[in-house]
């Protein structure tokens, strides 16, 4: 009896350690909208807080914020998507023009004749090199339109994750009470000063996340505009900055993440201009189309957000070092990558509130 007991335990818990192994991916991905809807929801908690004094029904209150914030984002992606439709059709035209050959031509003789040899001998002829542009460029918008469609699952995401932060920005306050009723009157004050300093401390950190976003944006547009009056002719540089600026709250990737719409735009909007296509960055290093003059830009950007704003903005909103808030994003990058860099500072911050805790009842629990 005993063992068909045991047996039975065995397969009980092989069964359950399948089903788990089965599940556990779906739950990790549900973990991390709830994660995503919680950082929205303390980003908007204090304005629905502030409006609900005005309204007096949360519901209506959240429903207005987030209403707003979805139209102002499908603008934005739409007009940013239109506007980059019509310049790629105005340059997929251009491609099957002579003159673009015939550009391509000119361009590779003049930098051969500046190379030295040995550089020289390297550039394909001509022909080949027509072809392998072709390729290239169409494999690139080939990449994008594959990337747009399989947009699906994120669509997916974001529904389930705006519907996550609905939910928990009516129902925050009782989710709250509900937690507190959870710990012991012993430990009372101490757990309702934890869940404070650790509202306070996620707060923070996503203001300053907002504020450095807000600063890459700006050091983008800024930068761009400088290289048009060069000659650069980029377009859209407002949404090409936006769009670095949100991409930096995956700290260090989101001024790269600019640089790409950045030098299609300025190939798309150059190509067939002699004066680009002979560009030399600081007078000697040629830089066709302005190619070598946007990457350029962007790494001082990336440098000066990396060394300068996220340490500073960030790091100070979460009471961290700087070094170790750098320190901290490689890890989470290391550990589980852009996802890990994104969540490193207001775990750090959490954690660093939870150990600060723990001293202090540590060392006052006589008084407890």
């Amino acid at each position: 009896m005993d063992s068909v007991q045991k047996l039975y335990r065995l397969l009980l818990i092989i069964l359950i350690g399948v089903l788990a192994w089965n599940i556990l991916p779906f739950l990790a991905s549900v973990m991390v909208m709830l994660i995503f809807a919680f950082l929205f929801t303390t980003i908007l908690l204090q304005s629905v807080d502030a409006l609900e004094r005005k309204i007096h029904s949360r519901a209506a209150c959240v429903f207005l914020i987030l209403g707003g914030i979805i139209s102002g984002s499908v603008w934005f992606i739409g007009s940013f998507i239109s506007n980059l439709g019509i310049q790629i059709k105005e340059f997929t035209k251009k491609l099957q023009e002579k003159d673009f050959a015939i550009s391509l031509e000119s361009l590779s003789e003049k930098t051969k004749n500046v190379l030295p040899e040995f550089l020289a001998n390297m550039i394909p002829e001509t022909h080949k090199l027509v072809t392998i542009t072709k390729d290239s460029i169409g494999g690139i918008f080939q990449n994008i339109l594959s990337l747009m469609g399989s947009a699906g699952g994120l669509f997916f995401v974001a529904i389930m994750v705006f519907i996550f932060t609905i939910i928990l920005l009516i129902e925050y306050h009782d989710f709250k009470r509900s937690l507190v009723h959870f710990i012991p009157n012993k430990y009372l004050e101490v757990g309702l000063r934890t869940i404070y300093n650790i509202e306070q401390q996620i707060s923070k950190y996503l203001r300053g996340q907002i504020l450095a976003a807000g600063s890459v944006a700006i050091l983008s547009i800024s930068g761009l505009f400088i290289l048009n009056q060069l000659g650069a002719n980029i377009t859209l540089i407002v949404f090409i900055g936006i769009i670095a600026g949100l991409a930096n709250l995956i700290p260090m990737i989101g001024p790269f993440v600019g640089m790409i719409p950045a030098i299609l735009i300025a190939l798309m909007n150059n190509l067939g201009n002699d004066a680009a296509m002979l560009h030399q960055i600081f007078g000697f290093v040629p830089s066709p189309f302005y190619i070598l003059d946007i990457i350029f830009m962007f790494i001082i950007v990336q440098q000066i957000d990396n060394n300068f704003i996220t340490p500073i903005l960030v790091g100070e909103s979460v009471g961290l070092h700087p070094m170790l808030v750098m320190i901290v994003l490689l890890v989470g990058g290391i550990l589980i990558g852009p996802l890990g860099m994104l969540f490193a500072i207001p775990a750090a911050g959490v954690f660093k509130v939870i150990i600060s805790e723990m001293i202090f009842i540590s060392k006052n629990s006589h008084l407890l």
